[in-house]
């Protein structure tokens, strides 16, 4: 598995598993549960969540894919911006762990932007990472000028930046990615297949149909190839999670490349950074 170098300097899987609306429902909870284990079987090496996912029950069943394993995914969890004060940060972590069962998050960001000044944040952040309970931290859903903000006070250890990114919503790359890339810094890409929008553009089908892939691996192949980025599909289905691991077989030739950017044209100017 490829890996992104932090500006810590530790390395960061290239592709994982999301959990973005996991523990919402009862009924569910055991395939999703069943999807997350077979994705770790299958050889996925990071898992991302956040204390918002199901109210905390996300982190309940990370922990309960991880019991038992001896071998642990690099795991990525968020902390609430409403939580996100000095002490709210610190309180925020502290549960977080004891839900996945974990003596440290390997990645642990601020969820969005909100009311608690950003400086208290990344005290906290600091603190966190000197009691080793998280190895780095970093942001969520910061535009450039938030990311500027962060960097005027991050100690230059802004872990990632996990925003909005696919081949149907590229705003990113105009001025944050490679502003962030400069830095060394890796963006995350959430929602890489638009909430299945993606699936649906006849535009995509045909290019996957030349490339002997489905449209889902060539979305996921897509991203992947962008240097410093990093994705976290989300499946909760066995089905789903092994069809997304095989995007890492997936070699994108350079016409095919233009060929998708003709389809899905890149920025041509700043567009405010788009959320789900």
């Amino acid at each position: 598995m490829r890996s992104c170098n932090l500006p810590s300097g530790a390395a960061m899987p290239v592709l994982g598993l999301g959990t973005w609306r996991m523990g919402e429902s009862a009924r569910r909870r055991a395939e999703e549960l069943e999807a997350l284990k077979y994705g770790l079987d299958l050889g996925y090496p990071m898992i991302d969540t956040a204390e918002m996912y199901g109210d905390g029950e996300a982190e309940e069943i990370v922990g309960d894919a991880l019991a038992g394993r001896t071998a642990k995914p690099y795991v990525v969890s968020k902390v609430y911006p409403h939580n996100a004060t000095r002490s709210g940060t610190i309180a925020a972590c502290e549960r977080s762990l004891k839900r996945l069962r974990l003596p440290r998050i390997d990645l642990y960001l601020l969820h969005w932007r909100g009311g608690a000044r950003i400086e208290e944040t990344f005290e906290a952040f600091h603190r966190l990472r000197d009691a080793g309970k998280i190895a780095d931290f970093g942001v969520s859903n910061f535009d450039l000028d938030d990311m500027q903000d962060a960097a005027r006070i991050d100690k230059g250890l802004i872990g990632s930046n996990q925003v909005l990114y696919s081949l149907s919503r590229r705003g990113p790359e105009f001025d944050l990615l490679p502003w962030m890339r400069k830095r060394s810094i890796p963006l995350m890409a959430y929602s890489p297949l638009d909430q299945g929008g993606l699936l649906r553009k006849a535009a995509l089908k045909k290019v996957a149909d030349e490339v002997g892939c489905t449209p889902a691996q060539l979305a996921l192949a897509w991203l992947l190839a962008q240097p410093g980025v990093i994705t976290i599909p989300k499946s909760s289905t066995r089905e789903r999670v092994k069809e997304n691991f095989g995007a890492l077989d997936v070699k994108l030739a350079p016409e095919i490349l233009r060929e998708l950017d003709r389809a899905f044209p890149p920025p041509n100017g700043k567009q405010p950074l788009e959320m789900l």
